[in-house]
């Protein structure tokens, strides 16, 4: 018993010296070193955050919590903590102060505009169909929207806490470093697997990291992750290391002439992401920021002209990247481990089934959906009527989910889970919906019109020719004997 009642007497005597501590360097604060009275305070009450600061780069650098999140009389997100003037939220534009280059580079990308999804069908169906708090917890993770703060002069609890890669800060930049590099260690061994980007890339719509998975180059990475050297610098396919590259690999990261980037889609020729995929051309702005002009458009501007935005603005173009060249890139760093035969193949393969799926099946689809609606036989809402959302998931599950699958080598999502699911639902559910909606005689009309006018779905209407059957026969045949 009285040894009980020494130990309970010392851990009272430890936690009292303990704040008494924390008192004593609040006190010292504004004589002493900032990030050092951070520190000491933090190691005791946050003890997690102050090791993942400990093991960080900024930690030999110098850098530490003040230089980061100390605020200025101007910045609406500031508050007072013990006496000086700080902030919660770290910004893209206060990691600028240090990391210039990539802070210039993520600005204009995809991941930057990730929260202009939120005027989307996506943002319909979270909002309307579904409800602010799955919007909250569910799609602000990823695409988010602006953080708004309270009177305190901290990020409400409705808008924070968000690492999103969309997100819009009080600042007014966009996106958020911590979303790849998360915080306080900021790992570049971390943001280099293919978990970092999975927290986003994921899912019936957009399942880069399961295609990854099932893909070669996936394969190779679990066989050979601990030869992958995560954290050198620096870090090249091909000569730090030889196999199983991950997505910074591909996306990111140096290779061949490549150097680093921190814009994603510096290197994508094709966006997969909308009903039809188009052929991206990338004009950058004297401002840094960046817009996707589509197609084989003759009339890209020139380096030096004035530019009209999609926001209506008027900006000085810098440099124009056209589709082909943004594929070049890419290319690049394919061939630091193929040879150029294997790599023109591939993307020949991924080219073919593009087109299939844009000109057989997409293409037919969303022009009849515009006739419809064009005619009234839809409603001007969406989601309102059957058609609506069997077309949604043909090109925003299926259709995406095919396409990556082409994209990254995954043949089961090329396949399986992609185009076989496309034209199941097509001719099983998205006809016989259009039969009921616009009636037999318009019904006709249209699939004449956008259908029937390709060779491509004549078995539909016609059945399968003899030809074409006595060519499946001869196939099990010779496959299997029979």
């Amino acid at each position: 018993m009285n040894n009980r009642r020494f130990i309970d007497g010392l851990i009272r005597l430890i936690i009292f010296l303990s704040i008494i501590f924390v008192i004593a360097n609040i006190s010292i604060m504004a004589q002493g070193d900032k990030n050092e009275v951070c520190l000491s305070c933090h190691k005791i009450l946050t003890p997690g955050i102050f090791s993942q600061w400990e093991q960080s780069r900024h930690n030999p650098a110098g850098v530490g919590c003040f230089d980061c999140h100390s605020a200025a009389e101007a910045d609406t997100d500031g508050f007072m903590h013990n006496g000086h003037r700080i902030a919660v939220i770290v910004s893209p534009k206060d990691c600028a102060q240090c990391h210039e280059k990539e802070f210039t580079e993520q600005k204009g990308s995809h991941h930057a505009k990730a929260g202009q999804i939120l005027g989307s069908l996506d943002n319909l169906l979270g909002e309307v169909v579904g409800g602010e708090p799955a919007v909250n917890i569910g799609c602000r993770q990823c695409h988010v929207s602006e953080v708004k703060i309270g009177a305190d002069g901290k990020p409400t609890a409705d808008t924070w806490p968000n690492t999103g890669m969309g997100r819009i800060n009080p600042d007014s930049s966009w996106g958020s470093c911590s979303a790849c590099h998360a915080r306080h260690q900021f790992s570049v061994k971390q943001t280099r697997q293919p978990e970092a980007c999975g927290k986003c890339h994921l899912g019936p719509d957009h399942p880069q990291i399961e295609v990854w998975n099932e893909s070669k180059h996936g394969v190779l990475y679990h066989a050979d992750r601990e030869n992958m050297k995560l954290d050198s610098t620096p870090w090249r396919a091909g000569k730090e290391y030889f196999a199983g590259p991950t997505c910074s690999s591909c996306h990111m990261s140096a290779g061949g002439s490549q150097d680093v980037t921190h814009d994603v889609g510096e290197r994508i020729s094709w966006t997969l992401r909308p009903a039809v995929s188009v052929k991206l051309n990338m004009v950058v702005l004297d401002d840094d920021s960046k817009e996707d002009v589509i197609g084989d458009s003759p009339s890209l501007p020139k380096a030096g002209e004035m530019f009209k935005t999609s926001s209506g603005e008027i900006k000085k173009v810098r440099e124009v990247v056209d589709w082909k060249s943004r594929r070049g890139r890419m290319q690049n760093i394919c061939s630091q481990c193929h040879e150029k035969g294997f790599v023109a193949g591939a993307y020949a393969q991924f080219d073919d089934f593009v087109e299939l799926y844009n000109e057989k099946f997409a293409k037919p689809a969303k022009s009849i959906i515009d006739e419809l609606k064009a005619a009234g036989k839809l409603t001007k809402p969406d989601f309102d009527e059957q058609l609506e959302w069997t077309w949604y998931e043909i090109w925003h599950h299926e259709g995406r989910r095919g396409r990556h699958g082409a994209a990254m080598q995954g043949p089961d999502y090329a396949w399986w889970h992609g185009l076989y699911e496309v034209s199941k639902h097509f001719y099983t559910e998205f006809i016989p919906e259009l039969k009921e909606i616009a009636g037999e005689e318009l019904a006709k009309q249209l699939m004449d019109k956008y259908l029937f006018s390709q060779p491509g779905h004549l078995w539909y209407r016609d059945g399968m020719s003899k030809e074409a059957l006595e060519k499946i026969q001869q196939f099990y045949q010779e496959r299997y004997g029979k």
